[in-house]
């Protein structure tokens, strides 16, 4: 089916962000199961999943244009949230030939990609763009490789290098993170990066997770899904504008937290590249109401039980404690008790209310 985009909807200010039923039926829900604690959860990316937020290599919703002109958005307002270190330009180009072949091969009435040697054609109809360039010649783009094309997609990215068996953040396209700091973490090494989520590094888990991610192989992408809560429907939750959505948590109540709490959802995928062996890591944002949420009954019953059982300290991570117990009361007289099926799959594609 044909994405119709919606180009005018807002991620601040008035915040006219809405989603269609189609869209609230993809939403990746993160919980497979009716209790949640940190784990690897990592499995082969493949097209075809429990919701078709899974069926490209790179998701495209009824929400890209307006997230594009977000992104643009914010990095004229703070253009540090784009940097790849020097040594990364042959992963940027690893990056730019990943996305195109795959947003043309997936999306080919939105997309195209043409190839005469090392002179290529790209063509992205929603945003009005067609660019000739030369392929590993910097100066045929109006920005270096890995900013042209991570403007272009849904989500943030960063440049993974491996050397001597640690994978570190050297390059990223970041406007859309759930309060972590790009401009702070750049250069870091993959257990620098991931040293302040609480219980994961006790039990063990991003050493695992980089064991694994270590033997990456090309063409053999993977992915795993993260979720915290957003107040309103924002993109951008960096700690640089934590003055501008921190106090977003204290305009929750009993009486909006339907309509103002969000479950944000991030479908992380990690993608080998070719020359480089660097790791292009995808972190597509999602962002869906509580009051949305509830119409699909599996997951508002799996959703109460989670928030109602969480762990104090992912909770406090996750910055909730102000406002989850509000969410709780709010979902629990929907709870009714049944049992729920397996996986994040809705168990009909009916919405109700």
């Amino acid at each position: 089916m044909t994405v119709q985009f919606k180009p005018t909807e807002t991620f601040r200010d008035t915040f006219t962000y809405k989603k269609s039923a189609e869209d609230i039926l993809r939403f990746p829900f993160p919980f497979p199961e009716d209790e949640y604690m940190y784990s690897v959860n990592i499995e082969p990316h493949v097209k075809g999943g429990p919701t078709a937020a899974f069926d490209a290599a790179f998701d495209i919703d009824e929400h890209y244009v307006a997230e594009c002109r977000e992104r643009e958005r914010v990095l004229k307002e703070d253009p540090k949230r784009c940097q790849v270190l020097p040594h990364m330009l042959t992963a940027e180009w690893d990056a730019l030939e990943l996305i195109m072949e795959s947003l043309a091969a997936d999306y080919p009435e939105h997309f195209s990609l043409s190839k005469a040697g090392d002179v290529w054609t790209w063509v992205n109809r929603p945003l009005g763009l067609h660019q000739t360039f030369t392929f590993g010649k910097v100066e045929t783009l109006p920005y270096g490789p890995f900013e042209y094309i991570t403007r272009q997609v849904q989500g943030d990215f960063t440049l993974q290098d491996q050397r001597e068996d640690m994978l570190y953040v050297d390059g990223g396209m970041v406007t859309t993170q759930a309060d972590w700091s790009f401009e702070f973490n750049i250069g870091m090494s993959f257990m620098e990066w991931h040293g302040p989520v609480p219980l994961a590094n006790e039990k063990g888990v991003f050493e695992r997770a980089l064991k694994y991610l270590l033997r990456l192989q090309c063409g053999q992408p993977v992915r795993r899904l993260n979720w915290t809560m957003t107040i309103n429907p924002r993109l951008d939750t960096s700690p640089e504008n934590y003055p501008v959505w921190g106090p977003d948590r204290t305009t929750v109540t009993p009486e909006n937290v339907g309509d103002k709490v969000h479950l944000r959802v991030e479908l992380q995928t990690l993608f080998r590249l070719p020359r480089s062996n660097a790791i292009l890591f995808g972190i597509r944002c999602y962002l869906t109401s509580v009051n949305d949420l509830v119409k699909v009954p599996k997951w508002r019953r799996r959703l109460h039980r989670v928030l109602r059982d969480l762990h104090p300290a992912l909770a406090e991570y996750k910055g909730m404690p102000r406002y989850r117990q509000m969410v709780v009361d709010y979902l629990a007289p929907m709870d009714d008790g049944a049992p729920t099926t397996k996986g994040i799959a809705p168990e009909t594609d009916r919405l109700e209310g």
